[in-house]
């Protein structure tokens, strides 16, 4: 099964996403791609553990390459989130660009039992744009249009409250 959780900043894809992973039983990885760059990223990844504590989740921290990543077979990863790793496989140094994120998805999918990833809605700030935060926007939009035809499930995040695009609610 793949879910993918969309939706704005603070809109609540990341709490929607941890209670829908945790509702399955199994083996559950947090699969962090945020570089702590700074204080501020540092803040966010701290107030993000917190938040996953006694849920059950085993972090991996992963910034680039997720075909390399060491995932027990059949668990439930929750990938947070594609929007950080696009950006590290775009600008970091050890970067793949969008086909090092795609193949990453691949390697997952083939791997775990339950795929969600979580992604930032694109697009709808209204705001001109430099070239080079375009080219990251619109390849995410185009990673994100491509994993929204793979996944079982799309759910979007509207304050706290999905709305499934594609399928449902787990049984």
């Amino acid at each position: 099964m793949f879910t993918l959780v969309i939706g704005g900043a603070a809109s609540g894809k990341s709490e929607y996403a941890e209670s829908r992973v945790t509702g399955l039983p199994g083996r559950r990885i947090y699969l962090a791609t945020m570089r702590p760059w700074d204080q501020e990223c540092r803040n966010r990844i701290d107030r993000h553990r917190r938040l996953r504590l006694g849920k059950g989740f085993e972090t991996l921290e992963r910034y680039t390459d997720l075909a390399g990543a060491e995932i027990p077979a059949g668990a439930n990863v929750l990938l947070e989130c594609m929007s950080n790793l696009t950006a590290n496989e775009l600008y970091d140094p050890e970067g793949g660009g969008r086909e090092a994120v795609l193949r990453g998805v691949d390697a997952l999918l083939a791997r775990c039992g339950h795929l969600t990833v979580v992604t930032n809605e694109v697009f709808s700030g209204g705001a001109a744009y430099g070239e080079d935060t375009l080219r990251y926007l619109r390849t995410l939009a185009a990673i994100n249009r491509l994993l929204a035809a793979r996944a079982d499930t799309v759910a979007e995040i509207i304050c706290g409250l999905p709305n499934y695009l594609k399928g449902g609610p787990l049984p």
